[in-house]
């Protein structure tokens, strides 16, 4: 006859509060960060159909938004800024532009909450240019990774005069975050930091996003966002990225990457960001509302499942929802 066990892990589970007691992985509001569309031209919010709860807001909206987010304990907000079709062109001119509409959310955001919460910009040019593209393109239409660097420099400047706490270079362009840094020591913007998209991957999964920025790529990204079949690259854009002066680092997408959020944990002691995206959000939403899967609990597990990975920092379209849950 087989002997009844003595180590028996279940004993760990039979209670919720003794499995609150021994669990490994903790989350509570000021871990996550809400990511926001500040849309010029607006009237009202606008609901974005891809993304069922998330909106394109108003200056106005954006503040009551935000208000309620600070309120609920998040630990930051993060503004992509939305223009209007007819003022985007080739260079993104709008993305420094002082009076361009992500700046002008960052200064509202700024002069109502100061420094009450962790204020990040979206630094890049894709919202803003009429290609759709993350930088300038040469006379052959490639995307020119120097020259998309210097409006990197000019839209970061914009970003650190309107208020931002934290900037976010997302375009993947080699040595962006060396030159962010350059720039915004010698204006005097020493304490701005850099959270950098670090290994940013050429997903299918940034889709809806696409509509809540009003894209309009013209061909795809795998020219500088890298390929999903890659894992050691990731360790070497954040080398290259804390050599550079990097604060913060950030894996993009986070569920479908957790093992890269696992490599980049165990490689530095940096605080590290991942971000659960908008296709992400979207699949668990539609298949929630088709009543496949519980909603709730599946909104709590991927958060926390990305904690699990190893990220200080996440940044998801639940992040009000989920703190005001934590209470």
């Amino acid at each position: 006859m087989t002997p009844h066990p003595y180590i028996r892990p279940r004993r760990l589970r039979t209670t919720p509060a003794m499995r609150r007691l021994v669990a490994q992985t903790s989350l509570e509001p000021r871990h996550l960060v809400l990511p926001m569309f500040v849309a010029d031209g607006l009237d009202e919010p606008q609901p974005i159909s891809s993304m069922p709860g998330v909106v394109q807001h108003t200056l106005d909206s954006l503040r009551a938004a935000a208000a309620e987010a600070v309120s609920a304990g998040v630990g930051g907000l993060m503004v992509f800024g939305v223009p209007r079709a007819e003022d985007k062109d080739a260079t993104g001119s709008g993305a420094d532009d002082p009076e361009g509409i992500l700046n002008r959310g960052l200064r509202a955001l700024r002069d109502e909450f100061g420094d009450s919460t962790v204020l990040m910009a979206d630094t890049c040019l894709d919202e803003f240019t009429d290609h759709g593209h993350c930088g300038v393109l040469d006379h052959s239409g490639r995307v020119d990774n120097d020259a998309s660097l210097d409006r990197y420099v000019s839209m970061a400047l914009a970003q650190a005069n309107a208020g931002a706490h934290l900037l976010g270079p997302s375009g993947m362009m080699d040595g962006q975050v060396g030159v962010i840094r350059d720039a915004l020591d010698d204006a005097g913007h020493t304490d701005t930091g850099i959270l950098a998209y670090t290994a940013k991957y050429a997903s299918a999964f940034y889709g809806p996003f696409r509509e809540a920025v009003g894209s309009t790529l013209q061909g795809d990204r795998r020219t500088y966002q890298q390929d999903p079949a890659n894992r050691d690259e990731a360790m070497r854009e954040l080398e290259l990225d804390l050599a550079e002066g990097a604060d913060i680092v950030m894996v993009k997408p986070a569920m479908s990457y957790l093992d890269i959020v696992r490599d980049v944990a165990n490689a530095t002691d940096a605080p590290i960001a991942a971000y659960q995206i908008s296709g992400e959000y979207s699949m668990i939403t539609a298949a929630a509302e088709r009543g496949w899967i519980d909603r709730d609990a599946a909104i709590m597990e991927s958060v926390t499942s990305i904690r699990r990975a190893g990220a200080s920092i996440v940044l998801t379209y639940w992040a009000t929802e989920v703190a005001q849950r934590l209470g």
